[in-house]
């Protein structure tokens, strides 16, 4: 078998159901698998798999193991060549397995890769690609200073489409052989969740392979849905950065101590931010749906009675759409999956992206849009019926 997709799931079962299809999309010409690991969701995530998905494997968990265990639960139990971590909150395109497995076999000493990602507004997401976070790295991060020779925190040695060798990957898309992932005991357990994607990619490094960042497919990362929100995955994160530091850079008790001060400070910092009252997201007041269904049109129209709503069909060409964004002040566009590919729907979203405008999915055959407008609050999902 070629490759084996692990997600890691917990409460976002829309997510995943939009994730799932664009990933069944896009291994249907490949020898794969797709491997669901359900850190006890309370929500129908398990149900929804399990009813719409009867091809993935579902391992559910009878309590949350944290992102590190469920992921090296899911990699033990599969049986690809090479193994991608992916989030539930992204989007793939049908293309992006193929380029990323051809890219990897032309590489003697592949270690990982990661490709392109974007937020819901189309943006490019600069984790994507990055460098060790070592103390003097963090501190030109921590305080705004960056430049191609002290950015190193986001590899800016590299523009967002160049595809080249770097240090860390996100752990939201990380490829690799299976080979390497147990060669170096894949995630450390100690790491609940965050940091153990810096972790593992150092380790590969270590090991003598090296990690590359693809530019050249481009995947949606709804960031809002794992980002930090709450003091919970504040903490997590805090003890996260804790243990990359006592484990790969402890010098002496001096260092130690500058370390451990520099951290509580940026805790504090995150802590006291995360006290701020953020604004309430408003439903915008013209809404386009791009599709050819009548009836989800109108079931639309009737949820979302205050908004404006204006249909608009996939034969028409992109110029067109836009000048009929322009003249009607769109301020946002309703993707429908059923009329459009994932990989229609993301170029269209890039293409899209000088515009002033927030976007939204319908998953085929679903009974919900959804979509994230921010990098720092959870994503919006609308149900109809």
């Amino acid at each position: 078998m070629k490759l084996s997709v692990i997600i890691v799931n917990y409460n976002v079962s829309p997510f995943l159901e939009l994730c799932l299809q664009s990933v069944e999309e896009a291994i249907s010409e490949l020898d794969s698998e797709i491997i669901v690991v359900d850190n006890n969701s309370s929500d129908d995530s398990c149900e929804m798999v399990n009813t719409k998905f009867p091809n993935v494997h579902l391992i559910p968990n009878d309590k949350n193991l944290g992102f590190s265990k469920a992921n090296n639960q899911g990699v033990a139990k599969a049986r690809g060549q090479y193994v991608l971590i992916l989030n539930p909150d992204t989007v793939v395109q049908k293309d992006t397995f193929t380029k990323i497995l051809n890219f990897a076999k032309s590489r003697q000493n592949f270690g990982a890769l990661g490709v392109k990602l974007i937020d819901g507004k189309g943006r490019f997401l600069s984790e994507s690609k990055r460098g060790i976070p070592t103390p003097l790295v963090s501190f030109y991060k921590l305080i705004g200073f960056t430049s191609r020779r002290t950015g190193k925190y986001y590899a800016n040695h590299l523009k967002e489409n160049e595809t080249g060798v770097v240090d860390i990957l996100v752990g939201a898309f990380m490829l690799m052989k299976r080979k390497v992932y147990n060669e170096v005991n894949g995630f450390d357990e100690s790491y609940f969740m965050y940091g153990e994607d810096i972790d593992l990619s150092y380790k590969i490094l270590n090991k003598g392979y090296q990690n590359y960042y693809f530019s050249d497919t481009q995947v949606i990362h709804f960031k809002g849905e794992s980002t930090i929100k709450d003091v919970s995955s504040l903490r997590h994160f805090h003890e996260a950065m804790e243990i990359f530091y006592k484990e790969h850079f402890r010098i002496n008790k001096l260092y130690d101590f500058v370390m451990k001060f520099g951290i509580k400070l940026w805790y504090l910092m995150k802590f006291f931010g995360l006290k701020k009252k953020s604004k309430k997201e408003i439903l915008p007041d013209t809404i386009v749906y791009f599709g050819e269904d009548k009836n989800v049109f109108e079931k639309l129209k009737m949820t979302l009675k205050e908004v404006k709503f204006y249909q608009f069909s996939k034969t028409k060409k992109l110029d067109k759409f836009k000048d009929f964004i322009t003249k009607n002040e769109i301020k946002e566009v309703v993707f429908d999956n059923t009329n459009l590919t994932y990989k229609d729907i993301i170029s269209n979203i890039i293409s899209l992206r000088d515009f002033d405008i927030t976007y939204k999915i319908r998953p085929k055959k679903s009974k919900f849009i959804l979509g994230s407008n921010s990098s720092v609050s959870r994503g919006q999902v609308i149900k109809f019926d």
